[in-house]
């Protein structure tokens, strides 16, 4: 009988070079795995692969050395610990986070939350190539989100508030930009220096900033054979629906303007970043 590899790889189940063996890409979402999910997957790698499993680039677990016959008892098995078979090939992969605002100082946003909502909307969505995305809490961008097809930078729009502010210089200090001056006792905030990072908000010994938390969205993010910076086209999206609608346009571009094995850099620039641009700003503004 002859054996569905392309089947298998749409289902998580990656060829090795050793004949018949499989390295199994689970479902992670924003990098979180409880322990239950852990102690089953310690429980199949030890009993149908080689007992190690690894740790992927993509915050993603596979487990080597799954048996082509044992391929229905590892996903029967594993479904007992709440864990799922991941995805490859040309569709909408794992969706990556860093801790975020949950967890993190310096988080602007919940990015787990979001990158849940993403994995609901959007897994395993079959496109023309693979199509990524990747969820930062903040300036410091530990998940790199410019690398991804779209990255969402968690950030801070700030506004002083005179009232609350006891003139103590500690903004001016924080802030890596010089975006906050102070003169006869005014703070004054230059937007186009302000890159939303929230080092102002999060120094601020009496809260006098009003804060709007919101995203920063880049497109055609590479890092492979051939590395790409993604860049934004809204500054700052203060909105979560428009942020998802923002999403659900660059991911119809995609799938409308795409030649197969093509990425989404590449068919950005072969349709023209102008038009590309266009119809961002206008799902954007009209959404």
């Amino acid at each position: 009988m002859a054996v569905d590899y392309s089947t298998l790889k749409k289902g998580g189940f990656m060829r090795q070079k050793q004949k018949n063996n499989f390295s199994l890409r689970l479902r992670v979402v924003g990098g979180n795995v409880t322990a239950k999910q852990l102690a089953k997957i310690a429980e199949v790698s030890d009993k149908f692969g080689d007992g190690h499993v690894h740790l992927t680039s993509r915050q993603s677990v596979e487990i080597p050395f799954i048996k082509l016959e044992d391929i229905d008892e590892v996903k029967k098995a594993l479904a007992e610990g709440d864990v799922e078979p991941g995805v490859c090939g040309p569709r909408v992969r794992t969706i990556t986070a860093c801790q975020g605002a949950a967890i993190c100082p310096s988080g602007c946003i919940d990015t787990y939350a979001l990158a849940k909502e993403l994995d609901e909307r959007y897994f395993a969505r079959e496109l023309p190539h693979k199509f990524k995305f990747g969820i930062t809490g903040c300036q410091n961008n530990c998940l790199k989100a410019e690398e991804n097809d779209v990255g969402i930078k968690g950030g801070i729009k700030v506004k002083w508030k005179a009232e609350g502010c006891i003139n103590c210089g500690v903004c001016e200090k924080a802030c890596r930009t010089n975006a906050i001056t102070i003169k006869d006792g005014k703070i004054t905030v230059d937007d186009g220096k302000c890159n939303f990072c929230g080092r102002c908000v999060k120094s601020c010994p009496t809260e006098a900033w009003e804060t709007v938390h919101g995203y920063i969205v880049s497109f055609g993010g590479l890092f492979g054979n051939s590395i790409n910076k993604g860049e934004a086209i809204i500054p700052f999206i203060e909105d979560k629906e428009k942020l998802m609608l923002v999403c659900d346009t660059a991911i119809k571009f995609f799938e409308e303007n795409a030649n197969p094995g093509e990425r989404f850099k590449f068919t950005i620039d072969r349709i023209g970043k102008d038009k590309f641009e266009k119809v961002i700003r206008e799902a954007y503004e009209n959404g």
